[in-house]
């Protein structure tokens, strides 16, 4: 019997930077499967984004085939701050989604979606959060 596999998608600061070749190292160990998108609509928080359930677009990111999903999730949780240790409403929430690879495949991946109310914030027009406009100082 094959064992289940767990696959991530990312679409901020845990994807690799443009040019790069390393990602995060929370991703240490995982399995780097290639760019990816899921349906959503993505927005500007506070210096990253959030990847929501909303509209038609796509956001743009990468998929990592996890090696030890247990212990990678319950870092990358505590990362997000999603876990019963941080007080509720949580700014996000990991759950399963269908993410299309460049190759047209559609994985289930594990991603984490924003949780919050977007009223108020500014879309990434595109989905990449990468290739949006750098705010002036």
């Amino acid at each position: 019997m094959n064992p289940i596999r767990d696959y991530l998608f990312v679409y901020g600061s845990l994807r690799r930077k443009p040019g790069a070749c390393s990602n995060h190292p929370l991703l240490a160990g995982c399995e780097w499967v290639g760019p990816a998108t899921l349906a959503g609509r993505l927005y500007r928080l506070d210096g990253y984004p959030g990847a929501v359930d909303a509209g038609r677009g796509r956001v743009q990111g990468e998929v990592y085939r996890l090696r030890n999903g247990r212990r990678t999730l319950a870092a990358l949780d505590r990362y997000e701050e999603c876990t019963r240790h941080f007080p509720p409403p949580h700014e996000y929430r990991r759950v399963r989604r269908p993410v299309r690879l460049a190759d047209r495949r559609v994985l289930s991946a594990w991603v984490y979606l924003y949780n919050r109310p977007t009223a108020g914030l500014r879309a990434i027009a595109g989905g990449d959060y990468f290739l949006q406009p750098q705010e002036q100082a």
